[in-house]
């Protein structure tokens, strides 16, 4: 199954927001588990989480989009850009 990168920029100033629908956001990650290589929180300069970086497994462009508007955070409006590409790893591994 093809690999896709979702970048996921938050607004800014909206750590509350992405604090207030974190566990939405976790709950539905976890029905993604076994497309989901990696994924976590990009952090700024503070080290509060500022963003997302997902590696998800998905039958093509259209499906991670669909994955991505389902996101509690993406309904919530916190991020301020999606970008979505198709990946493919040549150095390392992921999970």
């Amino acid at each position: 199954m093809p690999l896709f990168a979702l970048f996921c920029a938050d607004k800014p100033d909206s750590l509350p927001l992405r604090m207030a629908t974190r566990e939405a956001h976790l709950t539905y990650m976890a029905g993604f588990r076994d497309q989901l290589r990696l994924a976590g929180p990009m952090l700024d300069d503070k080290g509060d989480m500022a963003g997302s970086i997902l590696f998800l497994e998905a039958e093509n462009l259209a499906a991670a989009q669909a994955f991505s508007a389902g996101d509690p955070y993406r309904q919530a409006g916190l991020f301020d850009h999606v970008h979505i590409t198709a990946f493919k790893p040549t150095v390392g591994t992921l999970g």
